[in-house]
């Protein structure tokens, strides 16, 4: 039997400029680019994280990581 998993991959840079990944897992079904969007704004407006290189200054976008799972059956 397969089993698949769907990741929210937020994509920020922070202070110094580099790109920072938070992930969530198992984001609700049919998440929009406007609710994304605003999560990210929200985020970013309220300096939620904190980087080794700094606060996270800018959302870059998003995407959805769908991984499968293929058992090794003997």
């Amino acid at each position: 039997m397969k089993n698949s998993d769907t990741d929210l991959d937020l994509i920020f840079k922070n202070t110094i400029g580099n790109k920072v990944i938070l992930n969530v897992e198992e984001p609700k079904k049919n998440i929009t680019k406007a609710e994304i969007d605003a999560a990210m704004k929200t985020i970013v407006d309220n300096n939620v994280f904190d980087t080794a290189g700094g606060d996270l200054v800018e959302a870059v976008g998003g995407w959805l990581r769908t991984t499968t799972l293929d058992p090794v059956e003997e």
